[in-house]
């Protein structure tokens, strides 16, 4: 609030010698002055502090300035942005050396403008707030999907289909697969490879899908079926609902920003290349906005739980009945078949009573699986 008085500095100083002496009224002089109570206790603490030099008006000029950045700060700035020209002011700020006196990005922004530098790609501001939400520790949740197939320049060797893991708690990429197809068998190939470096998680999500979801009313898919026995639940996001898979959805954004969009690739041997180059500076160099500007491997560690080389038997309870699952996806049980899914073709599944008489229900491992009625069979 200014003051009333034409000259400030008089004022000022008439105010504060009245404010000092004894058993002075600082509210009822506020008022006399046409001061808030912050402003007079803040010429009081300054006036304490250097007397009536302290009573002078302060430059407002910031304490740094893009347009007075020194040279060494602006070589660093612009050599960032040279090795990485899909990275806004705020990541480039985090990557400067310690040897540099840290900015804030703001700084590194204006060098950026001033030089003509865009950055390649850059999002219009919105301004949204997002409520994020991860869990709690490395591998509690991976999430995977595959990013959009695209042409490869080389018309015969067809098209790739990225794979993609993604630890839910630190963003950190545990696989981008460069894929000739989506089928169950490529697919596992690509997770047990990222399973024997990294270990396994508690739990997959993944969209409705296939290889990963079940396209019928029931049954398992070969790859939950693959892992379920590896002791993996596997959850789906609902469908039209690609909020579940938030994380590995804005992940695939910056992969086509940064590697897919930028060129052509003639074989799936060059899209690899280019998906391992990028993925270790996703890692270990990019910062991450959610997670303060570090980068995804400050926070993964690798799973306790080691891949198997064999799979572990089915243990079920003593009073099951235990029956084998038909090539087309059947069981028998007192003469009649029920449907359990194609994908538990050649295992075990087991057959529990309920509360019901007649209404049995189908477990494989600790899944249910489904519900049958002795009465009316479907």
């Amino acid at each position: 609030m200014p003051w009333k008085e034409s000259t400030a500095m008089s004022s000022r100083q008439e105010f504060v010698l009245l404010a000092l002496r004894p058993s002075a009224n600082i509210a009822e002089l506020c008022r006399r002055f046409g001061v808030s109570r912050k402003t007079a206790y803040k010429w009081l603490e300054r006036y304490r502090a250097g007397g009536e030099l302290g009573l002078l008006d302060r430059s407002r000029q910031p304490h740094s300035s893009p347009v007075t950045a020194d040279g060494e700060l602006e070589m660093q700035v612009l050599a960032l942005h040279l090795e990485y020209p899909y990275w806004g002011a705020r990541k480039l700020c985090a990557l400067l050396p310690d040897s540099v006196k840290r900015p804030h990005h703001s700084t590194v922004h204006a060098i950026l403008k001033r030089h003509g530098c865009q950055v390649l790609g850059a999002p219009v501001s919105q301004n949204i707030v997002f409520n994020r939400f991860e869990h709690e520790l490395p591998n509690d949740l991976w999430q995977m999907d595959f990013k959009g197939h695209f042409a490869l320049t080389d018309t015969a060797a067809g098209r790739c289909h990225p794979l993609t893991v993604l630890d839910d708690h630190s963003r950190f990429s545990l696989c981008i697969a460069a894929c000739a197809d989506q089928r169950y068998v490529t697919v596992r190939m690509a997770l047990q490879s990222t399973f024997e470096r990294y270990g396994m998680p508690a739990r997959f999500t993944a969209d409705n899908g296939p290889p990963w979801g079940s396209t019928g009313l029931i049954g398992l898919t070969k790859l939950e079926v693959w892992l379920t026995r590896l002791g993996i639940a596997v959850g789906h996001s609902r469908p039209n609902h690609p909020q579940t898979q938030g994380k590995d959805e804005r992940f695939h954004r910056t992969l086509k920003l940064e590697v897919i969009g930028r060129k052509g690739y003639g074989s799936l041997a060059q899209c690899q290349r280019a998906f391992d180059d990028w993925r270790e500076i996703y890692n270990t160099v990019r910062p991450h906005q959610a997670l303060n500007q570090q980068p995804p491997i400050s926070r993964y560690r690798c799973s306790g739980r080691s891949f198997p080389s064999v799979l572990p038997p089915i243990e079920y309870l003593p009073d099951d009945q235990v029956r084998k699952v038909s090539k087309l996806g059947y069981i028998s049980y007192r003469n009649q078949s029920f449907f359990v899914g194609e994908g538990l073709y050649a295992e075990l599944v087991a057959i529990r009573p309920t509360g019901t008489d007649g209404v049995l229900e189908v477990y494989f491992c600790k899944h249910k699986v489904r519900q049958i009625d002795l009465q009316n069979p479907s």
